[in-house]
Formats: structure tokens, C-alpha cells, sequence
């Protein structure tokens, strides 16, 4: 039983990550109708400026505070400079850009900073008050953390005006444009508010995985697939498939035979899944379009 909890912790405390990475896909998907591709590379991107301010400041809690603001100027800069001129142009192109910018930042990050895995340190003290066998420090904190930043992103759409109306621009644009609503802005404010939840996931993933250019690539494969599997068109689904995606895959690299070879195969096995016996997710709906 003690085995048991401990994986569905320390699964709870990973699938936090994949749900923060889960609710930025699907925010950028519901603004453009398009998975953004490169949304682990610039949470990794910010996850070295991060490491980057840590080096200059000593203090990790600052550096995390001015590398999620840097993100969320990033993400607002990058849809203004980038996303809105090829917004009208077809489909393929703006996969290209996405792409694009994948290997983009990938590169930059691995000029900038060397392909060397560096270590980034907790967020959260290893004493906190209290001992456990069955979750550590980090994995606790990273659980609290990431659901209490989640209540907060809920409670900022559900009763603000900005929130309320960055919903709008991205469900109705011609509705809000009617209204009063700046659409434009409101989808740039999402791409920085995206870019600022995937800054978090970044730093949170990295005293796990270690830092490197290509640390967010299975990270955001898994975030992928618990957008997916919650639903792409509900974020609170998206985040609530996050949370089951991470305790799956610790179920089943530990009960699965040869589970722990597995890796990316059990999120790729699950979005196929999801894609092929319920393409709308556990808690999305089907969108009927009127052509």
C-alpha cells in the first residue's frame, strides 16, 4: 500500500507539470486553432533565463518571479511580431512557424547556454517541517504550488473583466469585436499568460529531469497528451487530464512489465487512443461548425 501512495504522489506531483503544460496548449489552441508546437521550447528557453538569474541573483525564488514576467512579455511579443501576420494565412504555414520556432529556441538555447545539462535547485526547502517516506519536499511543494497557480488562472477567467473577455476574443471573436473587445490584444495577453504557465512548468520539471536544451521535449509530448485526453477545448479538463496522464504513466512503469523502457511510448499510445475512440476528451465537447 505504502508503494502504492508513493507512486500516485509522486504522479500527482509530475502530472502538475504535464497540466500546467496542458492548460498553455490548450489556451494557444483555443485562441488559433492550432497546437502550438513550441510551447515546451520556450518553457525551456525560460527555464534557462531562470537558471540565468539564479547565477547572477543567489536567489532562486527571484529569478523564477523575473523569468515567468520575461515569459509572459515574450509570449505577448512573440503572437504581436510572429502569430498575427500569417493569422489569415493557410493552415500549413502556420504550422511551418510553429516549427519554426521550436527550432528556434532550441538552438538559441543551446548557443547561449551549451548542449551541458545544468542543475537548477528546488523552489522548496528540503526541511519543511515535517518527514515523510511517502512524498519528497519537492513533489509536495510542486502539488500545492501548481494547484493553487491553477485556482488562481480559474478565478482570473471566471471574475475579471480581462479574463472575461480574453474567454470571449478567443470563443466569439466577431461577438467581442461587436462589444467592445480588443481581440487582438486579448490573444496576445493569452500567449503571454501561456508562455508565463509553461515558464512555470519549466522550472518546476527541472530539479527532476535536469537542465538542458531538450529537457521539455517528452514534457510537453505528455502535455500533449493530457490536453487531449481532458479535452482541448476545456481547460479545466485539460489540467484535470494532466493529473491522470502523470499517475498513469507511474502506475505503469511500475505494475506494467518492462514499464520503465516504455517512456514517450505510453503518451504517444494515449493520444492515438483518445485521438481514435473519443476525439473530444474525457471533458471536452463535440464543436459542430456550420459550413
Amino acid at each position: 500500500m505504502d508503494l502504492f501512495l508513493q507512486l500516485t504522489l509522486a504522479g500527482l506531483a509530475i502530472g502538475s507539470i504535464y497540466a500546467c503544460v496542458a492548460l498553455a496548449v490548450v489556451m494557444i489552441y483555443q485562441a488559433t486553432d492550432h497546437f502550438n508546437f513550441a510551447q515546451g521550447e520556450m518553457a525551456m528557453f525560460s527555464t534557462f533565463v531562470a537558471w540565468a538569474l539564479f547565477q547572477a541573483t543567489g536567489s532562486i525564488w527571484l529569478a523564477f518571479v523575473l523569468a515567468v514576467a520575461a515569459s509572459f512579455i515574450a509570449g505577448i511579443i512573440i503572437e504581436r511580431v510572429i502569430v498575427k501576420p500569417v493569422e489569415s494565412a493557410p493552415v500549413f504555414n502556420q504550422i511551418i512557424v510553429f516549427i519554426g520556432l521550436l527550432m528556434i529556441f532550441n538552438n538559441l538555447a543551446g548557443w547561449f547556454w551549451e548542449h551541458t545539462t545544468k542543475t537548477l535547485p528546488s523552489l522548496f526547502p528540503e526541511d519543511m517541517g515535517f518527514e515523510s517516506t511517502l512524498i519528497s519536499s519537492h513533489n509536495l511543494g510542486v502539488i500545492v504550488f501548481t494547484l493553487a497557480l491553477l485556482l488562481v488562472v480559474f478565478l482570473f477567467f471566471k471574475f475579471t473583466k480581462v479574463g472575461l473577455a480574453m474567454k470571449a476574443a478567443a470563443a466569439n471573436p466577431d461577438s467581442a469585436r461587436l462589444v467592445g473587445v480588443s481581440v487582438g490584444w486579448m490573444l496576445a495577453l493569452g500567449w503571454g499568460l501561456a508562455s508565463a504557465i509553461g515558464a512555470v512548468g519549466g522550472v518546476l520539471v527541472a530539479p527532476i529531469v535536469f537542465l538542458e536544451p531538450n529537457m521539455m521535449s517528452g514534457v510537453l509530448l505528455y502535455g500533449f497528451a493530457g490536453a487531449l485526453f481532458g479535452g482541448v477545448n476545456s481547460p479545466g479538463g485539460a489540467v484535470a487530464g494532466g493529473l491522470i496522464v502523470g499517475v498513469l504513466e507511474n502506475w505503469a512503469r511500475q505494475y506494467v512489465p518492462g514499464g520503465s523502457e516504455l517512456g514517450l511510448t505510453f503518451a504517444l499510445v494515449l493520444i492515438v487512443g483518445v485521438l481514435m475512440f473519443k476525439p473530444a476528451g474525457l471533458f471536452g465537447r463535440v464543436v459542430v461548425k456550420r459550413v
